[in-house]
């Protein structure tokens, strides 16, 4: 366990008690801060009081005026769309307002470090789409390369439950809007921006505020070297905001395309990952035959990973290397099988439309079982992708609306996963691929997109004799 910092002898709040606030608070505790928990679910209370920790609303009995700061998971909104009310109670007393990630990044280094031969850094990745991805492999990169390293934030485990770092190591964190947007403190080593398309716009009040959330891991710590996917004018807008020239080489840029330009970029173009610096490449690694990278969003995500470990110094060979062995994630870009020629791909994270629009742009022959809870902005950006469907198969309590956003595409109402299942299994020919990318979320029908990807996975296995 990394233990919290800086509030020894005083006291601090911790407001919501999932998997990053138990962990905060239990560091905070260590750390010799008295620590006062509180959720507005009575189960959450529950469980942490079991643990031994305080349970009590601060806005009474004037504990809000004791505390020293108020930790917030991240989930939990304290400006948009309206300030949580125990935020709010903080803010109008004037109580510092922050949250694990923040509390992280100013508790990491310990004492000892100064006998270490090389100090421990901080790989964060961000984006809208891929950073999973792209800190998993990451991680494996760096792992497969000979180098300890660790795995946590909004992937795997809360910050907290890390082991302090030991000499040389690398700890690679994939992070949300939600926990860059109010984080205290974001010093990481290397900070990774994939891309930027539309998603939780009422937290953000729109996508100014989205991508000030994620531009804050940049404008905050000021990394070492930054990362940039520039396909997206707001990823050249802060690559340019990061550069003192073109030549600069603390950014580096990964687009989709040719590269071009003086700096260093890392570029992917038909299936080839080419690093290119001072106009000149460097190195080249065929993408195409990695099977669990499919696809130009996942190259893209490749490019990303690669310039990381290329920050510090992995050479491309060991990068190549580790990029065979690399088995993916659940539930993003997930091959669960084939069966008659027909391949079965579980995508259930992609729960946007641009997410779903590169799952489309990988694969084709597509039955799609899609649909969800809708997300602001509807299905439009869908449309230029839908070439590669073959039918729809919608699932959700909104399916009919749903399939009248897919003009030109054949679309069942399918409604439940069973029977999208069955229906596309009985449709499918040799050569297609049943594909599983939402485009929405998950939550009227499961409690997470892992739910969901897990009954896909269920009903083929059952159904296709897997």
């Amino acid at each position: 366990m990394i233990v919290a910092t800086g509030f020894q002898g005083r006291t601090v709040g911790v407001l919501g008690l999932g998997r990053s606030g138990l962990s905060a608070a239990r560091a905070l505790e260590a750390g010799g801060a008295e620590v006062i928990c509180w959720d507005d679910g009575a189960a959450a209370r529950e469980r942490a009081e079991a643990e031994g920790l305080i349970i009590a609303d601060p806005r009474r009995d004037g504990r809000m005026e004791t505390l020293a700061c108020l930790v917030t998971s991240p989930g939990i909104p304290h400006l948009y769309p309206a300030p949580h009310p125990v935020i709010a109670a903080a803010l109008e007393a004037g109580v510092l307002v922050d949250n694990d990630i923040g509390l992280f990044f100013r508790s990491f280094a310990a004492e000892g470090w100064e006998r270490f031969d090389t100090i421990p850094r901080v790989i964060a990745v961000t984006g809208s789409n891929g950073k999973s991805t792209t800190s998993a492999l990451i991680h494996h990169i760096l792992e497969a390369s000979g180098r300890r390293a660790q795995l946590a934030g909004n992937i795997g485990r809360g910050v907290f439950d890390l082991e302090p770092a030991e000499d040389g190591e690398v700890v690679v964190l994939e992070l949300s809007s939600y926990q860059t947007e109010l984080a205290r403190a974001l010093t990481p080593d290397v900070a990774v921006f994939t891309n930027l398309s539309p998603d939780h716009l009422d937290r953000h009040a729109g996508m100014g505020g989205y991508f000030a959330a994620k531009r804050r891991l940049f404008s905050e710590g000021g990394p070492d070297r930054a990362v940039i996917g520039t396909d997206e004018a707001e990823g050249r807008y802060l690559a340019m905001e990061l550069t003192a020239g073109p030549a600069d080489d603390r950014v580096i840029r990964v687009v989709s395309g040719k590269a071009s330009g003086a700096g260093w970029t890392v570029a992917a173009r038909k299936g080839f990952l080419s690093e290119t610096r001072k106009g000149r490449q460097v190195a080249s690694i065929d993408l195409r035959e990695v099977a669990s990278l499919p696809g130009a969003h996942n190259h893209q995500n490749a490019c990303a990973a690669y310039a990381a470990c290329r920050a510090l110094n992995i050479a491309p060979r060991e990068i190549e290397a580790a990029f065979q062995t690399f088995e993916g994630l659940p539930h993003r870009s997930q091959v669960v099988g084939e069966a008659g020629g027909v391949r079965f791909v579980n995508d259930s994270k992609a729960t946007n439309v641009d997410s779903a629009a590169k799952a489309l742009q990988a694969f084709k022959n597509i039955r799609w079982i899609c649909g969800g809870l809708m997300k602001e902005g509807g299905l439009e950006a869908l449309h230029p992708h839908l070439g590669s469907v073959t039918k729809a198969y919608v699932i959700g309590r909104e399916a009919e609306a749903f399939a009248l956003g897919l003009p030109g595409v054949e679309a069942s109402i399918a409604t439940t996963m069973e029977k999208a299942v069955a229906e596309a299994l009985a449709d499918a020919e040799p050569g297609d691929t049943i594909l599983l990318a939402p485009a929405a979320a998950s939550f009227d029908q499961y409690d997470s997109f892992e739910a969901r990807g897990r009954d896909f996975i269920e009903q083929i296995t059952a159904k296709a004799g897997l």
